[in-house]
């Protein structure tokens, strides 16, 4: 007997449909605390929307200077997590990471960056955009 073939299938093109008459156009976004939101919305910023990240820069939005220990303490995640997703945002420019020593142990400190805060309100006034939006129809 022959051995029935296991071959994955080929993927799909992912076409775009055409517009169909019952097609609805996207509702405009309304102008969120004075600042206008662009006519058609652009994608959210995937670096801020993860969930430890946007943790990482809205506590650092409301805090100054926080340590290491002090975010891992608050996103409640491991050393290893919280070193990637801390340095995305820091090769980003969202925030800055300073190391010293205190003895001979290492104090690791983050803060946002003005970049970070621009980002974070723009990531903030589409999230509100959005949910108006939703709410309007």
């Amino acid at each position: 007997m022959a051995k029935a073939s296991r071959a994955r299938p080929k993927a799909r093109s992912q076409a775009v449909a055409p517009a169909s008459a019952d097609h609805v156009a996207p509702t405009p976004l309304a102008p969120i605390n004075g600042r206008a939101v662009d006519a058609v919305p652009a994608a959210l910023d995937r670096l801020i929307h993860e969930r430890l990240r946007l943790g990482i820069v809205s506590a650092l939005a409301v805090n100054d200077v926080l340590s290491f220990n002090e975010l891992k303490t608050l996103m409640q995640t491991t050393d290893g997590n919280l070193s990637v997703h801390a340095r995305k945002l820091e090769d980003a420019r969202y925030i800055t990471c300073t190391k010293t020593f205190e003895g001979r142990v290492p104090h690791t400190q983050y803060s946002l960056t003005t970049t970070g805060r621009s980002a974070l309100a723009r990531y903030l006034d589409h999230m509100e955009a959005l949910i108006r939006a939703t709410r309007e129809r």
